[in-house]
């Protein structure tokens, strides 16, 4: 399968997901501080690369 198959995520959904993460990851050097702000990684990891392991195992795709 090519790396335009394995995609299951919209632009909308994607946008939303790397500011979530970013926003999480700020947590670490500014309010908190808490370290559980590095959860961040994951959604803005699966922005980057247009895939949501959590959606192939539903069968989900919010891209067209």
């Amino acid at each position: 399968m090519d790396l335009e198959g394995m995609k299951n995520m919209g632009t909308v959904d994607r946008a939303l997901r790397a500011i979530v993460g970013l926003v999480l990851i700020s947590l670490v050097f500014v309010g908190p501080q808490t370290p559980w702000g590095w959860i961040g990684i994951i959604p803005l990891a699966t922005a980057v690369i247009s895939w949501c392991p959590a959606y192939s195992l539903l069968g989900m795709r919010t891209c067209k």
